[in-house]
């Protein structure tokens, strides 16, 4: 989570929540309800995702990395963790229009499969990846 956008308080709590799992293999629960009381209503949908792994780690030949997230709606979402950025509508709406939220259930879902190891990992070359790049600017214009 270098370079990350989240405040000190969200990293340290994912640190914990990874230093927890590994050696426990659970998350305690005054973790979760720190997971809740920072990150809100996003909480308990994006460990649903994490539950129902639908976090994909794309990887090209050169290094570079994205996210897809599955949404409970079925629709594939690409996020940013470097960034700190989704292409869903919640993003869009409670996070950079009313800065209500942190972030959206989908990036939360990132940083928690990055903290429990339960990305699925998925090679693509840089041409699968630029596509994918180029479709969401498509899907925005």
């Amino acid at each position: 989570m270098d370079g990350s956008t989240l405040p000190a308080v969200a990293e340290e709590l994912l640190r914990e929540i990874k230093k927890a799992f590994q050696e426990t293999s659970q998350v305690p629960d005054e973790l979760l309800l720190g997971l809740k009381f920072i990150f809100g209503p996003a909480a308990v949908p994006a460990l649903d995702l994490v539950d129902q792994h639908s976090v994909t780690r794309l990887r090209s030949p050169s290094g570079r990395i994205l996210y897809q997230v599955l949404g409970s709606s079925g629709k594939l979402y690409t996020c940013y963790s470097s960034c700190h950025f989704c292409t869903c509508p919640a993003f869009e709406f409670s996070v950079l229009q009313k800065s209500e939220s942190l972030l959206c259930k989908h990036i939360l879902a990132v940083y928690l499969s990055q903290a429990l190891g339960a990305c699925q990992e998925l090679a693509v070359s840089e041409e699968q990846l630029t596509n994918i790049l180029l479709a969401e600017e498509e899907d925005e214009g």
